[in-house]
């Protein structure tokens, strides 16, 4: 049987405990930030309860995206042999490049294993498949595909996908 956690309001409790947890600092610093500005003890309060209420939520929103930016980013950059060859976990970085610069466009087979080495495919088919790695991601379970298709011996079209 499933954990049911109740919901108040449309939003699941575990945020409210986690706007709590974040609250209590967040109160603690506009209340020394207002005792240094507001004298009077009642505009303090009214200040300080105001201003946590206001940038709490803020504060768990900015976490949540800065938390998800660094889940999905992945660097991006210009395709180098030499690290294609090396480090095949982190291809995916460079697939980009070779995808939007066309550099594979009008390429021979031979030119383009040249370039990116044995494919995972045998010499004569026409559609050819690179492993890229685990590119990083949230639901990221399967690694990504750099796929070439040939005609008449030259490719004609390069696109990544996922496995």
């Amino acid at each position: 049987m499933p954990l049911h956690i109740p919901s108040i309001f449309g939003i699941s409790l575990e945020v409210y405990i986690i706007l709590i947890i974040l609250g209590i600092p967040v109160f603690f610093i506009w209340r020394w930030v207002f005792s240094r500005y507001i004298k009077t003890e009642r505009t303090r309060k009214i200040a300080t309860w105001t201003a946590t209420i206001f940038t709490t939520p803020l504060l768990y929103i900015g976490i949540f995206l800065l938390l998800f930016y660094a889940m999905t980013y992945y660097p991006s950059h210009e395709f180098d042999r030499m690290k294609w060859s090396s480090d095949m976990e982190k291809r995916y970085e460079m697939s980009q490049d070779i995808i939007d610069s066309k550099m594979l466009i009008g390429k021979t087979k031979s030119e383009v294993k040249q370039l990116l080495g044995d494919s995972n495919d045998p010499d004569g088919d026409n559609n050819w498949s690179y492993y890229l790695g685990m590119k990083p991601g949230i639901i990221s379970i399967d690694p990504d595909i750099l796929e070439i298709e040939f005609k008449d011996e030259k490719a004609i079209k390069v696109w990544q996908r996922g496995s």
